[in-house]
């Protein structure tokens, strides 16, 4: 499978150790940044690129990591075919999955140790999306991305 990943200045170290654990199972890694320890590194390129990576290339995943997750999280949402997953637990990460079918995972590199990380990405890479009821709601997501992506909706009414 190809993974994105990329990681702000607070996800840096933990980046290059998942590129290796990824590399080592096999996966095709691309790094689309930061390529160094930069305090000045702006996350919302990052998010946008794997987003946009993830959505244009099926059957692949991302994932992105910073302090807390959140930045990230909200800025991947914003690219149509991009489903971002902000996952502490491994827990979260399963039902991601199995529920919302995410197809890119968000860590918070103060949140989690080390160890948990790495189990946090072997559960949401292992598990299937269950379908089902599951994505008769997926599929109302895609909708809505639909409509919005178009254009702002046309107001009907006087003014």
């Amino acid at each position: 499978m190809t993974i994105f990943i990329g990681a702000d200045h607070r996800g840096f170290v933990f980046k290059g150790r998942i590129i290796a654990a990824l590399k080592a199972l096999g996966h095709e890694v691309v790094d689309v940044g930061t390529y160094e320890l930069e305090p000045a590194c702006d996350y919302p390129a990052l998010s946008f690129e794997v987003g946009r990576s993830v959505a244009a290339h099926k059957n692949s995943r991302g994932i992105l990591v910073c302090l807390t997750g959140i930045g990230h999280s909200i800025a991947a949402n914003k690219v149509k075919g991009a489903y971002a997953a902000l996952c502490y637990s491994k827990e979260a990460a399963e039902l991601s999955r199995r529920h919302n079918n995410s197809n890119v995972l968000v860590l918070g590199s103060n949140f989690v140790s080390e160890n948990t990380l790495m189990e946090i990405i072997r559960v949401w890479l292992e598990t299937p999306f269950d379908g089902g009821r599951h994505l008769r709601r997926t599929r109302q997501i895609q909708d809505f991305e639909k409509k919005v992506f178009e254009g702002p909706s046309k107001t009907k009414g006087k003014k």
